[in-house]
């Protein structure tokens, strides 16, 4: 019911957590689970099978502002990133992430987690939390539309919708982190915290000893006439943080399950298209409580000229 790894490694600091409506609490022994239908699995299946890492080779019509880090091995990352309410066709897709995985030979192990729209999987156009998964012979699923993800929490699910006034972007502090005696990949909330849930071990086989790349940022699927959506809040990031999305206080757990910030080493930045988005580093004032690091504007309007 909760991971090994001692809660001193885990521990951050507070978090806004104000866009969390406390509207589920399932009785002790029992879960909350989206309510789906089979068409919604089905889409569920399909959209995974072209779902993009940066891993593997590019996605016709995807494109991503953001920054990950290769080597490893790596048992875990968080952040703190926030997300907004877009104008989103039926056929497209916008959405925030943190993922870490390794690939061999063609082969790839991948989780994802963070908040998208996607009318394609959810049916509307409302910002949702998520979780994707990409393990032995290509199988993986989006949140729970297959067997794999092992709910825990009663009160905080993988999936929900984020409830946002206009104009308020939503907030997450999630982690996904690697249990250092089971193996098992768990999602945990730090702020407040609860273990979410986790992904069985058994599900991967390029991750038993940790990931090989790790990273952040946002990604959206065009499409198919060509036309790219919002990414972020859909401005390009500019001077001052707090005008575009934005993921800060990134942390990676290294080789020996210490906790440093994702600046601690080299990074790859990655842009694809910056006619349409763009990536900002900037770097955090140090405060006498708090260690130097870096946070990550991205985002843009998008629009018919990105490429496919």
């Amino acid at each position: 019911m909760k991971p090994s790894l001692s809660r001193h490694e885990l521990k951050n600091q507070t978090s806004n957590n104000k866009t969390y409506k406390k509207d589920i609490e399932c009785p002790y022994g029992t879960i909350p689970v989206l309510r789906n239908t089979k068409e919604f699995n089905t889409k569920a299946q399909l959209l995974a099978a072209k779902y993009f890492n940066p891993l593997s080779a590019d996605s016709p019509g995807t494109h991503i502002a953001g920054v990950k880090q290769h080597g490893g091995p790596y048992h875990g990352i968080e952040a703190k990133f926030n997300a907004y309410n877009l104008n989103i066709g039926e056929d497209q897709a916008s959405y925030s992430q943190m993922y870490l995985g390794s690939g061999h030979y063609g082969e790839v192990n991948f989780i994802s987690t963070g908040m998208m729209i996607n009318p394609g999987i959810f049916g509307d156009g409302r910002l949702w939390t998520y979780g994707f998964w990409m393990g032995k012979g290509g199988k993986g699923c989006y949140n729970m539309a297959c067997p794999g993800f092992v709910q825990v929490s009663n009160v905080v699910p993988l999936v929900k919708p984020m409830y946002l006034k206009p104009g308020e972007p939503a907030s997450l502090q999630w982690a996904i982190h690697q249990d250092e005696q089971t193996r098992n990949w768990w999602i945990i909330q730090m702020s407040p915290y609860t273990y979410i849930g986790y992904w069985p071990k058994e599900l991967f086989y390029l991750m038993d000893n940790g990931a090989t790349m790790v990273g952040v940022g946002g990604v959206v699927q065009a499409s198919p006439s060509g036309l790219s959506p919002p990414m972020g809040n859909g401005k390009f990031p500019a001077k001052g943080p707090l005008r575009s999305a934005m993921f800060s206080n990134v942390d990676v757990l290294y080789s020996k399950y210490e906790k440093g910030k994702i600046n601690a080493f080299p990074i790859v930045e990655l842009l694809d298209s910056s006619r349409c988005y763009g990536l900002r580093i900037g770097k955090r004032v140090r405060f006498w409580t708090s260690p130097l690091g870096y946070f990550f504007n991205y985002g843009g309007p998008g629009g018919i000229s990105c490429g496919v």
